[in-house]
């Protein structure tokens, strides 16, 4: 591929993805639905239930052997900006801007820690060509199936998809806010009427 091509691709094409979808995305390897599965606090069960649960996700996984699970932040991570102030101390010398970089890099310790066991659990199914009654007759099998396993699980809305991406990307915490395509905040759609 030449580099003019590379240089006019979209960060969308870059990543594969095309567009929303009724259910899910639209990607190059075909349709993604997700769905949010909360988490099962382990630490407070015996561990004959612990067992159990194992059993009922293989349960899910041999029900639907192509189901992808990721486990992500459902929160923004602070690390980046953690070091930023632990640099920014290093070089500076007022002890008044010292103490303020110091307040502040305790209120993020404190938000990261609040905020530690804040994860999110994705199963995701790829679609491949499906036609739209297929897909939503898959979305319904895949959500029956991982719900009678006991697991409390719902299928992402396009707004939680958007805030997902963002967090993935580390672009925003305010993902399900962002335009649909790249940009599109920018352009106003205005109509064209003749002139006389």
């Amino acid at each position: 591929m030449s580099k003019k091509k590379k240089k006019g691709r979209s960060t969308q094409e870059l990543i594969g993805i095309q567009n929303f979808t009724r259910y899910g995305l639209a990607t190059n390897r075909g349709e993604l639905l997700f769905f949010l599965v909360s988490p099962t606090n382990i630490s407070v069960l015996s561990h004959t239930n612990i067992e159990i649960k194992i059993r009922h996700l293989m349960m899910v996984m041999s029900a639907i052997p192509d189901i992808e699970i990721t486990c992500t932040d459902s929160c923004e991570c602070f690390d980046d900006n953690q070091a930023y102030l632990r640099g920014r101390l290093q070089e500076e010398g007022n002890p008044l801007v010292r103490q303020l970089l110091e307040q502040d890099t305790e209120m993020l310790d404190r938000a990261q820690a609040e905020m530690a066991t804040a994860r999110q659990f994705l199963f995701i199914s790829r679609c491949k060509g499906m036609k739209a009654d297929q897909v939503f007759q898959a979305v319904n099998r895949i959500e029956k199936v991982i719900s009678e396993q006991g697991f409390e699980v719902r299928r992402m809305r396009k707004s939680d998809i958007k805030r997902f991406l963002a967090i993935y990307f580390d672009a925003s915490m305010s993902g399900d806010q962002l335009p649909d395509t790249d940009g599109g905040q920018f352009f106003e759609v205005q109509s064209y009427e003749p002139e006389d």
